[in-house]
């Protein structure tokens, strides 16, 4: 498939289109919060977020920030070319646990080692995840984990037919 017309964004959003690759690490100041089995599992407004060409954002959260017992190890690993090796967790809440529903890089690559102690956490398998109050709308598909807000426009990879993208 051809790369798709990107979305004009308006005053105040982001194409993620207009992302590199290889993706970007940057800071972000907005409240992130994670509800899974009716309990809040994760407040935070220590975030990072990873931007790459035609993804939404990946937000990655402080394991130390995480309700005790929220993250557990799981099986798998996964390897992304600029990242490096990412091992999965299991994701616990309010006595439900959805497995391998987080991501994190223990030994990021150079570059990217201020993901060394964060999460990404797939928001389709919560009950919620929210940006700066404003509840996130998962990537489309099961590998990929961006958030979606009103602050970025798309078309995004993940949707069917966008493989080769």
């Amino acid at each position: 498939m051809l790369r798709p017309r990107p979305e004009i964004p308006a005053k105040g959003q982001e194409s993620v289109w207009d992302y590199p690759r290889p993706p970007r690490i940057e800071r972000v100041s907005a409240p992130v919060t994670i509800r899974l089995g009716g309990q809040l599992i994760l407040e935070t407004r220590d975030v990072v977020r990873v931007l790459e060409t035609s993804h939404p954002p990946v937000y990655y959260l402080p394991i130390a920030d995480f309700a005790t017992g929220a993250l557990a190890d799981a099986d798998g690993t996964s390897f992304c070319e600029f990242k490096g090796t990412a091992r999965y967790l299991d994701v616990c809440g309010g006595g439900e646990v959805r497995p391998a529903s987080a991501w994190n890089y223990p030994h990021p690559s150079r570059g990217y080692e201020l993901l060394r102690d964060r999460v990404a956490v797939y928001a389709q398998r919560m009950d919620e995840c929210t940006v700066d109050g404003e509840v996130v709308t998962p990537q489309t598909g099961g590998f990929y984990g961006g958030w979606i807000t009103s602050a970025v426009v798309g078309p995004f990879k993940g949707a069917p037919g966008s493989s080769g993208w």
